[in-house]
């Protein structure tokens, strides 16, 4: 909830909104700043919902089963491109490149997939004079290039990462810990689940599949998430939540499940509301049973 709120005024060249809210002592002032980044923060997801839909309209009419996925628009933010490089990723588990074009000059970000460096590329394009400049790691790299060498830049960097076999990874997999039935999933088995982290990248925290469940509730929360309940029949029942559900297919699919079955895949998450502490299910994915 706070940290898209206090980043928003950078994403809007007002940088010190978020410093000077965290610093007031004022309660006026901070009132007013926080109205405001909330304000922000609005104007923020709609321009980003649009930049991510011209985006994935634009890669999915190039086809996903090229090695590099990419999109550029007029007018999108450098502060967006990144975020829609990263959806752009996941939906087509390709490297991808997101770039906002204006006055001839394209900014852009990219994300790339596991096993794949973008970072070495994009540096490549740079010295080869493809972009006027470029750089990054493995995972994500951001560029500058004209216009007029945009679509030369784009195929000579497919070239490249076709190379390294990014043409030849189909969906993503998802890795699984264990299967799990609502009842098991206790507070001292989260606890100590959590007690092993930190968890990352490098070593993700467990996920686990509840097989075969009825959803009895389903409904969406805020602009974009869904929150669900489910049970085995056995009486049993758990709650999840799906962040950014309705940016995909899934948050649909479940609220009007018409009390279809549905595999449900995710990590488990306390919850601490009111004085009371549950179990939820942070919802990563669902298939029908």
């Amino acid at each position: 909830m706070l940290g898209p709120r206090i980043n928003a005024g950078g994403r809007n060249g007002q940088a010190d909104l978020g410093a000077r809210l965290l610093s007031t002592a004022a309660p006026h002032e901070a009132a007013a700043l926080a109205a405001r980044l909330d304000t922000l923060n609005t104007e923020r997801r709609d321009v980003e919902a649009s930049v991510r839909a011209a985006a994935m309209a634009q890669a999915e009419e190039r086809g996903f089963d090229a090695p590099l996925a990419w999109a550029a628009g007029p007018g999108w933010h450098p502060g967006d491109v990144g975020i829609v490089a990263s959806r752009l990723k996941e939906a087509s588990n390709r490297p991808s490149i997101v770039i906002g074009l204006e006055d001839g000059i394209g900014k852009g970000s990219g994300r790339s997939v596991s096993g794949i460096d973008l970072g070495a590329p994009i540096q490549r394009l740079a010295a080869e004079g493809l972009l006027i400049k470029g750089g990054g790691h493995k995972m994500a790299a951001g560029l500058t290039v004209a216009e007029d060498k945009l679509d030369a830049a784009m195929a000579r960097l497919g070239a490249l990462l076709e190379k390294q076999g990014a043409h030849l990874a189909g969906p993503a997999d998802l890795q699984i810990t264990g299967m799990m039935m609502p009842g098991a999933a206790t507070v001292e088995l989260t606890e100590q689940l959590e007690a092993a982290g930190p968890f990352g990248a490098a070593a993700p925290a467990p996920r686990f599949v509840f097989a075969d469940m009825q959803i009895s509730f389903a409904k969406r929360v805020g602009e974009n998430h869904l929150k669900v309940t489910f049970g085995d029949g056995l009486g049993a029942r758990m709650e999840a939540i799906c962040f950014g559900g309705y940016d995909t297919p899934l948050g649909p699919a479940l609220e009007a499940h018409a009390g279809a079955r549905f595999h449900l895949a995710g990590r488990l998450d306390l919850n601490d509301w009111q004085g009371r502490r549950r179990v939820q299910l942070r919802l990563e994915d669902a298939a029908p049973a």
